[in-house]
This record gives C-alpha cells, sequence and structure tokens, in this order.
C-alpha cells in the first residue's frame, strides 16, 4: 500500500505550522501496520526531533482510554450500573434538578452539565486566601473542585441534547475512586495499564512529584504550552488547566500515552468487540460503542464520539459504524468497526502556544488520505 500522499501532507503540516511534529498510527485488521514519525518534538528552548515513541500528553484522550475503560470494568463487576443516579454516590450533586442525572448521561454528553468552568482560578484563589503554597494540585484541591460541580445548574435538561462536558468525567473519575477505593491512577495501573503491558502510558500525579522531588524524563515527552500562568512550557505536565488544579490526575484529562500502547488498548478493545475477549464483556463494549438513539441529533457513544453527517474530523469515508475522541492538545483516535482498521494521531498542536487551530481542517483530510492508501 502506498503511503506517499500520507507522508507528504504531514510533511506540509509541520511546514505550514499545524503541529511542531506528530507521530501517525494506522492499523488494519492482522495484515497491516504503519507507524512513522514527523517533524519536531519540541519548538523551543530548542528544537528536537519527533520519535515514533514519544510520549504525549493526550488531554480528553483520558475519557475514552482510561476513565471509559474503568467503568467498564466497574459495569463488569456489578459495582456500577449504568442508569444509577450520580446523587447516589454524591448526595449533594442532587441540587438544582440534577437529582436524575445518571452515570449512562454523563458518558453520553447528555446530563446538561456545562462544558467547562474555570475551576483552576478558584482553588489559585483559595491557595492564595489560605496563605498556603501547596494548596493546588492537593487531594483538598481535587475535593474542592468535586463540591463545585456538585453546586452546578444544568444548562439544558437533562437527556434532551448533547453537550460536551468535561464536568462530567470529573465526577465519573471521582465515582471510580470511591467505588475501587484506589486513586484513579493506581486503578488504570492496576487494572488496565499493566495487565496490558504498557510501558508508557499513566498519570503524572503532581503531589508525588512534589513530595519525592522527582522530575519527568522530559527527553522522551512531548512538550506543550507555553503556559501564561504556569510561566513556563509544560513538559511532563499536565496542559489542562483544571486536571493540574486537581493534581494531575482527573477522569477528564491527564493521560500521556505513547502511539504503540494507545494502539494495544484498541487491539484489546477491538478484540472484544469482534470477538469473545478477555478484557471486556463483547455485549458490554458493544453497549458502550453504539450511539445514543434517545437524543436527538447527538454523535455520542458512552465515553467514546462518533462521525457526525457533515464535518466530522474523522473525514468521509470511516463507517457510520465507527467509533473515536479528540484531545485538545492535538490527539486523536478513530477506529472503524466495519473495515477494522484505526488511526491514531498524536500531536502537540498546542506547543508552544494554543491559538492554532488549523488541526481542525488537516484531520479529515488526512483520514481521507489514509483510507484512500488503504483502499
Amino acid at each position: 500500500m502506498g503511503f506517499e500522499l500520507v507522508e507528504e501532507a504531514m510533511h506540509q503540516a509541520v511546514a505550514q505550522g499545524v503541529f511542531p511534529g506528530a507521530v501517525l498510527l494506522v492499523r488494519a485488521g492482522e495484515s497491516f501496520f504503519y507507524l512513522r514519525a514527523f517533524g519536531y518534538r519540541s519548538l523551543l528552548p530548542e528544537r528536537t526531533p519527533m520519535h515514533e515513541d514519544t510520549i504525549f500528553d493526550v488531554a480528553s484522550l483520558t475519557k475514552p482510554l482510561a476513565t471509559t475503560v474503568a467503568v467498564m470494568l466497574l459495569v463488569k463487576e456489578g459495582k456500577l450500573r449504568l442508569d444509577d443516579r450520580v446523587s447516589r454516590f454524591f448526595p449533594n450533586f442532587g441540587v438544582h434538578g440534577k437529582g436524575y442525572i445518571t452515570f449512562r448521561q454523563l458518558l453520553s454528553h447528555c446530563s446538561g452539565l456545562p462544558a467547562t468552568k474555570p475551576y483552576y482560578k478558584e482553588v489559585l484563589a483559595e491557595e492564595h486566601r489560605r496563605g498556603r503554597v501547596n494548596f493546588v494540585g492537593t487531594s483538598a484541591a481535587k475535593e474542592f473542585v468535586y463540591q463545585r460541580i456538585e453546586r452546578e445548574r444544568i444548562e439544558a435538561e437533562p437527556g434532551t441534547r448533547a453537550l460536551y462536558s468535561d464536568l462530567g468525567f470529573m465526577l465519573i473519575g471521582a465515582a471510580v475512586e470511591q467505588l475501587s477505593g484506589m486513586t484513579l491512577d493506581r486503578f488504570c495501573q492496576d487494572r488496565i495499564f499493566r495487565p496490558l503491558g504498557l510501558r508508557t502510558t499513566g498519570f503524572v500525579d503532581l503531589a508525588l512529584l512534589r513530595a519525592r522531588r522527582l522530575e519527568p524524563v522530559t527527553e522522551w515527552i512531548a512538550p506543550t504550552e507555553q503556559c501564561p500562568w504556569r510561566k513556563k512550557i509544560l513538559w511532563g505536565e499536565v496542559h489542562d488547566d483544571n486536571a493540574y488544579a486537581m493534581g494531575g490526575v482527573a477522569g477528564h484529562a491527564g493521560l500521556f500515552s505513547s502511539a504503540r500502547d494507545i494502539d494495544t488498548i484498541l487491539c484489546r478493545l477491538e478484540e472484544s468487540y469482534y470477538n469473545v475477549g478477555r478484557m471486556i464483556p463483547q455485549r458490554l463494549i458493544r453497549e458502550f460503542w453504539t450511539r445514543d438513539p434517545t437524543v436527538p441529533d447527538s454523535t455520542w457513544c458512552l465515553g467514546w464520539d462518533s462521525p457526525s453527517s457533515r464535518g466530522s474530523s474523522a473525514g468521509r469515508y470511516f463507517s457510520p459504524n465507527s467509533v473515536g475522541h479528540l484531545g485538545f492538545t492535538g490527539c486523536s483516535v478513530w477506529v472503524d468497526l466495519d473495515r477494522h482498521c484505526h488511526v491514531i494521531l498524536l500531536s502537540n498542536r498546542v506547543h508552544p502556544y494554543r491559538d492554532n487551530d488549523g488541526i481542525k481542517a488537516f484531520r479529515p483530510y488526512l483520514h481521507d488520505l489514509v483510507r484512500e492508501a488503504l483502499g
């Protein structure tokens, strides 16, 4: 199969500043595998080359690859039901018309919760008020954020329209911790990442770094933004502001991973979908990977998106029976379940600054080229 046009497009994207660099992985069935790095891992403070095994802050890919898989495991074990009310686990959440919101609605982004809120600013203000140097990133700060979410007013009646919400996945992460008796990062490490043999996937616990005076191994990690309020290039430190305020471990963002590791996760999930996989029961993953038909005009499955009829980031050729997700930092995954293929694009398009949205037009163009190359 010829990937010359794909590679030409990737080189052009680097030259045009769509991203400093990227790693592209394509798998089609058991017969075709493609992996290549393009461009630069960093531009500041110096240019360094991108490598195939570079580790990225995958931002909202945390939702499908970590938090949603954790929920699947808890549902499999009977510890959580999708139609359980959130207020069953968080009694204070039931105010302002939120008493009947279910985990199914959080997963399919139809709870009515706002997309996001700048809680990190409140955490910073609280740190200043308390006169504490290390309130940001502590378990107390995380609890502070959860309390704010519990008090939020909804922007739509639950179940009536799709409204993508980080807040809902923050609460899902909290539920995983409550039901498992483990932190989200430890649960994912012990139950997902280690059993799959993943070597470069995990959360960066900021409190642990501080306590042990550790530094991330930046030569393997792609940096993200020159953060205006943290006053530095973020390198091995979560980019998402709220996830940072919560200590780097949250249900909506905070995961770091590489293309090979994400490929492994997708292969195991697809194995469960097509056959009787060891990881997740087939009936369960098929439920998670089916679009919710009860919400008008929604493309959302449970924790995963599906292609929209117009302007999908998956391009023109992914079948309607596909699932995927995007990450703010410039990462994406798309899985075509009818054609047994997936495409992983990892980039740090927010490096060194986030005001760069060229990837919006480039993603569908790239996916079209990949599908044409695959035939």
